[in-house]
């Protein structure tokens, strides 16, 4: 299991979550730790099939795995949701510029029509 920085590169976390899949585990996982057999059980996916996504997920530092006897506990690491939250926020802040001078225009326009 490699763990990414919380820095970690975009592209990989999307790339990561864009298969349906996966982003039904991030889902399920939003509500806390599960096992593999339970993620496997509740998406209707076989045990293999859930680990191998479960360890792209850990992989690409998503996931948090912990050893609890013979079984494994999966959760989500904050970071990568912490990560894409800022770079989504900061496109949020670029639109609401643009509004807010398409708004600004729009009301200079009208200024003139009254004129």
């Amino acid at each position: 299991m490699s763990r990414k920085s919380p820095g970690m590169d975009m592209t990989t976390t999307l790339k990561a979550l864009a298969e349906p899949n996966r982003m039904d585990i991030v889902e399920l996982l939003r509500n806390g730790p599960l096992t593999v057999g339970e993620i496997a059980d509740r998406l209707g996916l076989r045990q293999p099939q859930a680990s191998k996504h479960l360890k792209v997920l850990s992989d690409n530092g998503i996931l948090e795995v912990k050893a609890e006897a013979n079984r494994r506990i999966y959760k989500l690491r904050p970071e990568p949701f912490q990560a894409l939250d800022a770079w989504l926020n900061s496109f949020q802040r670029v639109m609401q510029e643009r509004f807010d001078n398409l708004d600004y225009y729009l009301r200079e326009l009208q200024n003139k029509k009254k004129s």
